[in-house]
């Protein structure tokens, strides 16, 4: 099935060239019409031909349509284009036309791949995913939410257009706050050996919650001063590799792996334990990282610490504050230790190739782009880090560096999103409210399923609540979690999603030939109701509406399709009894 919106962009490009050979660098600027009454498509771009030309719009769009009209691609898909306005160029599909690209969407690949309709990317790109990124000392919170929905939804959507996707989940598991925990779990003795194995022994208990296991290690941390040399002390071991602090180190690390896991379980999404690399993985790195940037002269050493400056082509800070001092990138301290600027940098140059292997034996997958997922308030850093991992060739310029930033998740009162008591949510606590209250709204609507049933369902529509509510918000703004709102049946919420695809499914199973139905590659479409004609035309956007999402990684664009074709179906579901239809309409 075609991309129609790029189909008829390069019919009237060519029909411009053709009518004013002067103009081939004029854009055809093809959008879906506003208004159904005035066609289907509509080409803007005549306009802005006829100001640069200094001529009547009407008349160059006249030309213009004279050469489409002689266009037999064009002809075939299309009634005769007309003029509207003060120049617009209107389109209206030809509804056998139109039933016959429909017929590529019922058809399955030979290797079982439904594509929808789709055709792959024609230069698929090796594409990286940063994403979730939960710090390991603690366990997730809302704060990972949105780059874990969004992440995993972007990885998807790429997948499914062709490229090669490499999921990657940047976990925080270095650094003092782990020398602290090691510390802690030591003077708390919560290790024990193993039976039988000399000098091997595990963490005693689950550490169920990592939060409070934190918290009352930062606290002695911050008031005993031998526990906060002990904690010191224990980083430089776990640095230079002692086995046994790196046994608990790893011991720990796990423990809290397996609390992401059951979060990343909880919500489908696409993350396990293979796509972890810490930022451990790049330890043996940063020695280098400092080195090349000292061997290229981008070092500068400021107040004990290592710093990289950059200047503008006129030889202006780069980066400052408002009316104040050029804004260094640090990349070490004045103890010599390193920090997540340095840890991204060697994660960046890893990705791009530079360094082809990590100790571990990983090879680099010499991405083509590299997507960091992760909240807005970090913009400042991935910008001052792309420059230098530019300034530094760690990353070629054909290969992308984007930071796909998003805004923060608010209460229903408009601030960030809190406990009663002013604390932070838990992820899984949040999970465990969406389906909880999903669980009472069932009860009410369908009393007389089991529980077992009613769990079920309740599950579904709460973490579908969860995930969809995220990726109907423009990812750029500040959202509002509201639950009432999330959870109703009407407006584009994951309930009124959810029921118009029972509504769907419910035709095939009742139908008895859901199999047959779903494969057929023979069968002729009549598209004569109105709303059938309105449900095909909506199908048929669904590759340029991916195409549009994937411009500017934006999950919304295709939630807010994905919610007009579901009203277009309810249309068609009411006006149109499938099952009530005689044979042929009915298949």
């Amino acid at each position: 099935m075609p991309n129609v919106q790029q189909l008829l962009e390069k019919r009237v490009t060519a029909a411009i060239r053709a009518a004013f050979p002067g103009a081939a660098d004029s854009p055809a600027l093809v959008l879906p019409a506003q208004d159904p009454r005035f066609g289907d498509y509509q080409a803007n771009g005549v306009m802005g031909l006829a100001k640069r030309l200094g001529a009547n719009p009407r008349e160059v769009a006249g030309r213009v349509v004279e050469q489409l009209k002689e266009d037999a691609e064009v002809a075939e898909m299309a009634e005769a284009p007309e003029i509207a306005g003060p120049g617009f160029i209107n389109f209206r599909l030809r509804p056998e036309w139109i039933a016959e690209q429909l017929g590529a969407v019922n058809r399955v690949e030979p290797d079982g791949e439904d594509r929808l309709g789709v055709e792959p990317a024609a230069d698929p790109e090796t594409v990286v995913v940063d994403y979730s990124a939960p710090n390991l000392a603690k366990e997730m919170h809302v704060g990972h939410l949105r780059s874990t929905i969004i992440g995993d939804a972007l990885v998807r959507m790429l997948k499914f257009a062709g490229h090669s996707c490499l999921r990657q989940n940047h976990v925080g598991d270095w650094g003092t706050q782990f020398g602290m925990l090691v510390a802690y779990i030591e003077r708390k003795n919560l290790i024990q050996p193993v039976a039988g194995r000399p000098g091997r022994f595990v963490v005693a208990k689950a550490l169920d919650d990592l939060e409070a296991l934190y918290r009352e290690a930062r606290q002695l941390f911050d008031i005993n001063e031998e526990f906060a040399r002990e904690a010191r002390e224990t980083v430089v071991r776990l640095q230079n590799g002692d086995p046994r602090t790196l046994q608990i180190w790893d011991e720990f690390v796990a423990i809290s792996i397996g609390h992401c896991r059951k979060v990343y379980e909880r919500l489908g999404v696409l993350l396990t334990d293979a796509h972890v690399r810490g930022e451990s993985a790049y330890n043996a790195l940063l020695p280098e990282i400092i080195k090349v940037l000292r061997v290229k002269g981008l070092l500068t050493d400021s107040e004990g610490a290592r710093c990289v400056f950059l200047d503008d082509e006129e030889g202006n800070p780069l980066f400052a504050s408002k009316d104040g001092p050029p804004l260094p990138l640090i990349v070490q301290k004045s103890d010599e230790g390193y920090l997540y600027a340095t840890t991204d940098l060697a994660a960046i140059a890893f990705r791009a190739g530079y360094f082809p292997e990590l100790p571990d034996g990983s090879k680099s997958p010499r991405a083509d782009r590299i997507l960091y997922v992760v909240d807005a308030r970090q913009s400042l850093h991935f910008q001052m880090v792309f420059a230098v991992a530019r300034a530094a060739d760690f990353a070629p310029p054909d290969v992308a560096l984007e930071h796909v930033a998003f805004g923060t998740m608010m209460g229903p009162d408009g601030k960030p999103f809190k406990t009663r008591e002013g604390g932070t949510v838990k992820l899984m606590d949040l999970l465990n409210q969406a389906e909880e209250r999903a669980f009472t709204l069932v009860g009410e609507k369908s009393p007389e399923l089991s529980e077992t049933e009613r769990r079920e369902i309740a599950r579904i529509v709460g973490i579908g609540a969860v995930k969809y509510g995220d990726l109907a918000q423009n990812r750029s703004s500040d959202y509002r979690f509201d639950w009432d709102q999330m959870l109703s049946l009407a407006g584009n919420t994951a309930p009124y999603m959810q029921y118009a695809y029972a509504r769907v499914r419910s035709i095939f199973r009742t139908g008895g030939h859901e199999a047959e139905a779903r494969h057929r590659d023979d069968s002729a479409l009549r598209l004569e109701a109105p709303e059938e004609l309105a449900l095909g035309k909506m199908l048929l956007r669904f590759p340029e509406t991916l195409d549009r999402a994937l411009e500017d990684y934006r999950p919304n664009i295709l939630a807010a399709y994905l919610y007009d074709l579901a009203q277009t179906f309810t249309s068609f579901y009411e006006a149109c009894p499938v099952l009530k239809s005689p044979e042929p309409v009915r298949a």
